[in-house]
């Protein structure tokens, strides 16, 4: 009975552990400074961080194009003007999408 109750704390343990590991993987811990504009052309998709969690400090996650991130303070004045232009790309990419399928045939 003690052995399966150790190996279970153990494997407890462990998965808690594995849980905190995931949690500060993803979290931005400092903000980058202001990107350039030809980094700014290559983020295709951004996250908003909210201070929750293991997360300490609110953050936009912008992606680029070959998957590299870079956090950034959402008060400063680039942040929404790049989140906007990310959306924007988004929405056209999607109406370009509908608009190339064609009418259905029958």
């Amino acid at each position: 009975m003690r052995f399966q109750m150790l190996s279970f704390l153990v494997i407890l343990s462990y998965l808690y552990l594995t849980m905190a590991q995931g949690s500060y993987d993803d979290c931005c811990l400092d903000y980058s400074k202001p990107i350039p504009q030809k980094y700014r052309n290559r983020v295709v998709k951004y996250r908003i961080q909210k201070p929750e969690g293991g997360c300490s400090k609110p953050a936009v996650v912008f992606t680029l194009k070959k998957g590299r991130f870079i956090c950034a303070d959402p008060k400063q004045e680039w942040v929404p003007t790049l989140i906007k232009r990310v959306d924007k790309m988004k929405t056209y990419s999607i109406t370009k999408k509908h608009h190339h399928q064609g009418p259905k045939r029958g």
